[in-house]
């Protein structure tokens, strides 16, 4: 089967010394797969997201969308079949709630019957009520927004969607709710979804896979299962303790605590 996405030997470099924020990436995504690409700042998590959708071009290698180089495709037409999802979501203050989500299947040329239908089905997904169709982003808190943001990337019904610390900015409880939510639409509507994430249990409890990069490569790519049994990298193994620390420090204070 043809992935959705796949890099071959993909090298990005920056300016005239040739920084190389990736350098030689091969990896495919399944479709209907979850991945999480986990690293330190500056590993070429972000660089990676943004050759999909055609935001950068690689110096070397290519990446395939659909099978299809994506060098070969109209940049904007192929980011109308990507949904994206970002830290900060980007909805455009002067519209409302409806406007922003329609936004896309608009520019597809999409009659305003569906688009309405399409609206309304897509904040039940999400669980925001109908009165929010007419509020304008300043009306709502940070998970409304992302809420509307997760819907907006999903409003022309696009095969993948592109998540650059979608819950990274979020209060805990808001945070743990929307990833869950997420999650649920991922199986729901048979999504291809690759995220970006600095949370380590995030990536655990809610990816297929993970890959792991460090210094513009994929040093280790694995279920969250076999890498926290056995990752063979030093820098992954340590990463994947994160997760189990975090929960054995939880075990004891709550023994502690008990009368």
């Amino acid at each position: 089967m043809t992935p959705a996405i796949a890099f071959d030997r993909v090298s990005k470099h920056y300016g005239e010394a040739r920084t190389a924020a990736l350098d030689d990436v091969t990896l495919a995504v399944a479709e209907r797969e979850f991945l999480a690409v986990v690293g330190p700042s500056g590993s070429g998590k972000t660089t990676l997201l943004r050759l999909v959708n055609r935001l950068t071009d690689p110096s070397e290698g290519k990446v395939r969308f659909q099978g299809e180089d994506v060098r070969a495709q109209d940049p904007i037409l192929l980011r109308r079949r990507i949904g994206y999802v970002f830290q900060g979501v980007g909805l455009f203050p002067h519209l409302t709630v409806v406007e922003n989500i329609g936004i896309t299947p608009k520019l597809l040329g999409w009659e305003n019957s569906r688009i309405a239908a399409r609206v309304d089905e897509l904040l039940a997904l999400v669980h925001l009520a109908p009165e929010y169709r007419g509020r304008f982003p300043n009306e709502l808190s940070g998970g409304e927004r992302q809420r509307v943001g997760i819907a907006r990337a999903l409003a022309a019904q696009p095969p993948v969607v592109l998540m650059d610390e979608p819950f990274g900015a979020l209060d805990p409880l808001t945070r743990d709710a929307l990833s869950k939510d997420y999650r649920r639409l991922h199986e729901t509507l048979k999504l291809t979804s690759v995220m970006i994430t600095h949370d380590m249990t995030e990536a655990v409890l809610l990816a297929d896979r993970i890959a792991v990069m460090h210094a513009g490569r994929v040093i280790e790519i694995d279920t969250p299962r076999a890498l926290m049994a056995a990752a063979k990298h030093a820098y992954v193994r340590e990463l994947m303790q994160t997760p189990r620390r975090q929960a054995e420090r939880l075990g004891a204070l709550l023994s502690e605590r008990r009368p």
